[in-house]
């Protein structure tokens, strides 16, 4: 018996405004369809929100707003790009059109995308168009549906989970792609262009039905007419390897192989996701929870029953509640289980035993186990452009055209080049070396390494403060607050946000600055090394200007108190918040020095006072400054040395 779709959304509970305009839409097609054709400079917003399921957000330079004038307006284009694959041809046509529709750069996303940024909407249909002539998409890159299907970036061709992984990304997008026609009618005029053979087994499991997945006689048989509540996302990683972020998808398959090193089948995550709203308690961040394990020939049913219970029993009617982590947190993992089993059709195993998962970031020159090799090049904020000395978007093109190399994007928005022959790395070397790009991740200062903000002002329309544009000098200002007291060789994982819909994935940093006003941020404090654990909110608003201030007490005490080998964000997990206030409200600013060069001192906590005249006060500030140290630790030091003359 073929179990029948749940009734229409329009005879629940009253819908968002959202859901009425994908009602209205006929599949993603108007307004945008006919709104591309107009000479104007921008979309209205029913066609502003439909224009993100094929890949594109309207933004406004703000930096550029000026008081009774019409809004700077253009549009950023996001590709899709399962496991981050990035043919040559496709990268080179994106590179083209950065430079002749766009602002110049390209911007490697945290989902394993590339953005284009500063195209006019006169442009849009062109840009679009060249991207899918030349192997790409962009259909699904943003919008209420499967965002791209992220998978480690690793090529390692002698480690058979890995390949694995890349196989099911690409196959779980492509039975997860829209089916409308929508995307090529409005772009390429009604031309569909196939990039590569969709998998037979993927067609088939899109329409099998029998337990509901299915909405029959639909253009879009597994996302209906009013597509997802609200954006979902999915990665497949393999055991141990967590460069993907793995507890912050919506979905995760984990490949488990037997002792042949053959796929059996796919551990299970659901739940996770990270966007919430400041001082709205009832959105927030959640890890993803241990669902079921499930054999290779089940898995595309399985995630077609997770779909379609988040599709039928997510939240229609506040967008803010409407990502599956809330229906999970909801109904608890049992309740949602036995749902998904119901449209599954049968039970669901249980979950195996993994190894603990670790974070890399595969930079440098590396083995990739085929006698050939890769490359991982870190890309500060994913922003590839060239300034200066620093020729990144230069080398990268020579080094595509010269050599034809395919890339993965990095879930850290760096870039891997791949299947790359012994005998030429030489000379891609040698283009890195001109164009002032390090290919040796160990001369790369650890903070940056490890670092990730989000693009925000002046582009995003939801920022509240800066984030790329600022991240570089905070993190040379930590840098030089570390060395200052003692902390040389210590490094963590930073990661910013203009907003709180964590974009950059701050809420599972060792420090996440979150933005919360403006120059101001919201600090989560105690993420693990390897994303593994949440880290929690420590202080509602930072100013930008009372960063060391705020950090001094709260490095001090680590460099203290920390056990051996302790990381910056176990360490804040283990002491507690209430521990650190504590230090910090009874810490006496700039009274700790390295142990090394530490001054006696009275163990009293009072606060001795002497006078000062002016000029000496001016050159002990200078002095203090030009050494990074506190005035105090002069004045002692000097004190010091001069008493035991006396003695």
């Amino acid at each position: 018996m073929v179990k029948s779709a749940p009734a229409p959304i329009a005879n629940r509970n009253k819908p968002s405004k959202v859901e009425g305009i994908k009602e209205k839409s006929n599949f993603l097609r108007e307004p945008v369809a006919t709104q591309i054709l107009e000479d104007t400079t921008h979309f209205t917003e029913e066609a502003v929100q439909l224009l993100k399921f094929h890949g594109s957000y309207q933004q406004d330079n703000r930096d550029n707003r000026v008081k009774g004038q019409e809004k700077d307006y253009q549009f950023m284009l996001r590709t899709r790009n399962p496991g981050g694959f990035v043919p040559p041809q496709l990268y080179l046509a994106l590179d083209n059109l950065s430079d002749e529709f766009g602002n110049h750069t390209l911007r490697v996303t945290t989902r394993q995308g590339f953005q284009l940024h500063g195209i006019l909407k006169k442009n849009l249909k062109a840009a679009i168009a060249t991207i899918v002539q030349n192997m790409g998409s962009t259909l699904g890159a943003c919008g209420d549906l499967n965002r791209n299907v992220m998978a480690p970036p690793a090529p390692f061709k002698n480690r058979p989970e890995y390949q694995y992984a890349w196989e099911y990304a690409n196959n779980i997008a492509d039975l997860l792609t829209p089916q409308t026609g929508a995307y090529y009618e409005i772009w390429l005029d009604g031309e569909k262009v196939i990039s590569a053979e969709e998998s037979p087994e993927v067609k088939a499991a899109r329409q099998r039905n029998g337990t509901g997945t299915i909405i029959h006689d639909s253009e879009e048989p597994i996302y209906g007419t009013h597509y997802m509540p609200r954006k979902f996302k999915v990665c497949v990683t393999v055991p141990g390897d967590n460069s993907v972020d793995l507890y912050t998808q919506d979905l995760t398959l984990v490949v488990i192989t037997n002792q042949q090193g053959e796929l059996s089948g796919f551990n299970v995550f659901a739940g996770g996701g990270l966007g919430r709203t400041h001082n709205k308690e009832e959105t927030f961040a959640r890890l993803a929870d241990e669902i079921c394990y499930v054999d290779k020939d089940d898995v595309y049913n399985l995630v077609k029953a997770i779909v379609a219970t988040q599709r039928d029993y997510g939240d229609r009617t506040d967008r803010r509640h409407a990502r599956l982590k809330y229906l999970i947190n909801d109904w608890g993992v049992d309740k949602f289980r036995s749902q998904v089993e119901e449209y599954f059709g049968k039970s669901v195993a249980p979950f195996q035993p993994l190894p603990e998962f670790k974070y890399q970031d595969f930079l440098g020159w590396q083995e990739q186990g085929d006698g050939q090799l890769f490359l991982g090049i870190s890309v500060d904020n994913g922003r590839v452009k060239d300034e200066g000395t620093f020729q990144l978007k230069t080398a990268l093109r020579e080094i595509v055209e010269q050599f034809n190399l395919p890339m993965r994007l990095t879930p850290h928005h760096n870039i891997i080049f791949y299947d790359i022959a012994p005998d030429i790395q030489p000379a891609i070397q040698q283009i890195l070396n001109r164009c002032g790009v390090v290919s040796d991740p160990n001369t790369i200062e650890p903070l940056v390494r490890y670092a990730m903000a989000c693009p925000a002002l002046p582009t995003c329309g939801l920022a509240i403060t800066e984030s790329e544009r600022a991240i570089p000098g905070i993190l040379q200002r930590i840098r030089t607050l570390l060395d200052k007291l003692g902390l040389q060789d210590e490094h963590f994982v930073v990661r910013m946000t203009g907003c709180p819909n964590g974009c950059a994935r701050p809420y599972m940093a060792e420090l996440g600055f979150v933005g919360s006003g403006p120059e101001s941020y919201q600090v989560w404090l105690g993420g693990s090394p390897d994303q593994t654990r949440l880290a929690q909110p420590y202080t509602e608003r930072l100013h930008d200007n009372d960063i060391e201030s705020f950090l001094e007490p709260i490095f001090v005490y680590f460099n203290k108190s920390r056990n051996s080998g302790e990381s910056f964000g176990d360490f804040c997990d283990r002491l507690g918040f209430d521990a650190l206030r504590e230090f910090a409200s009874n810490y006496e600013p700039g009274s700790f020095t390295p142990q090394a060069t530490q001054p006696k001192r009275s163990p009293s906590r009072s606060r001795h006072r002497i006078s000062l005249h002016d000029d000496i006060y001016e050159k002990l500030k200078a002095a203090a400054t030009s050494q990074g140290q506190p005035m105090t630790n002069l004045v002692n030091q000097a004190l010091e040395e001069y008493l035991q003359k006396l003695s």
